[in-house]
């Protein structure tokens, strides 16, 4: 099977700090492909290449198109869309408002039907479509961000730390709410995500990072024992216990 996304001998700096380096995976669309590791392992800094919004050496290749040299508006266009750690959504704007800056290439039809679609997906956001986004909980803030990136109808959804800062009841449902599209859709999803045990319930693979470097690949149904998660821990993540989730 052809890869949706294929990343290989990908290297970012800051100055003269390695972020990642000779970074190589790939995953085929309509799948949950995530990215583990502790914090500073340069996940963040791999998604961000992806998405064009750091300089970056390798290659990107999307749906068989090297997409390396292309700029972020460009990669939106092609169906690359990034959700930010920490959401970064326009606070002072409406929540109707935020969706529309996700669609801001639609016509006025598209555009009205695409935000019905994302508060019919979200409603406890609809509840307050009128007001200004300050307003909303920081799960409710999480749920715009991911509905204006959906706003463009992407194929691929670089999803950065979705689970930062919410409730387990919030994690849980932002999470359904996302699997719900892409079984709808056949939405591609790639993801960062501190909860190792919510990323083991939604990614079809596990892709571990240390250093900035990938060191293995594994399915995340192979990551379902006691052994093999102990296994994981020590090995890639350093060790420590995986964040808990309700069932």
């Amino acid at each position: 099977m052809t890869d949706l996304l294929s990343v290989r001998g990908l290297d970012v700096r800051y100055g003269k700090t390695l972020a990642a380096e000779s970074v190589a995976f790939g995953f085929p669309a309509g799948s949950v492909f995530a990215l583990l590791g502790a914090n500073g392992a340069g996940k963040s800094s791999i998604l961000k290449a992806i998405a064009g919004l750091v300089e970056a050496q390798g290659e990107v290749v999307f749906d068989g198109r090297d997409v390396s040299r292309l700029s972020a508006r460009e990669r939106v266009g092609l169906g690359i869309v990034y959700v930010p750690e920490g959401r970064e959504i326009v606070t002072d704007l409406t929540v109707e408002e935020n969706l529309a800056l996700g669609g801001y290439f639609l016509d006025s039809r598209t555009l009205a039907a695409r935000r019905s679609q994302m508060l019919d997906l979200f409603p406890e956001i609809a509840q307050r479509a009128k007001s200004p986004a300050w307003m909303l909980s920081g799960g409710e803030q999480q749920m715009l961000a991911i509905g204006r990136a959906l706003m463009s109808s992407p194929r691929l959804l670089l999803l950065d730390e979705p689970s930062l800062g919410l409730a387990p009841l919030l994690i849980r449902r932002v999470f359904e709410r996302l699997m719900r599209i892409k079984e709808e859709s056949g939405l591609s999803i790639l993801l960062v995500e501190q909860s190792f045990r919510m990323t083991l319930r939604v990614a079809d693979a596990v892709c571990f990072v240390r250093n900035g470097q990938i060191l293995g690949t594994r399915k995340a149904s192979d990551l379902d024992t006691s052994t093999s998660l102990a296994e994981v821990l020590e090995a890639y993540l350093g060790g420590g216990a995986p964040a808990a989730v309700p069932a």
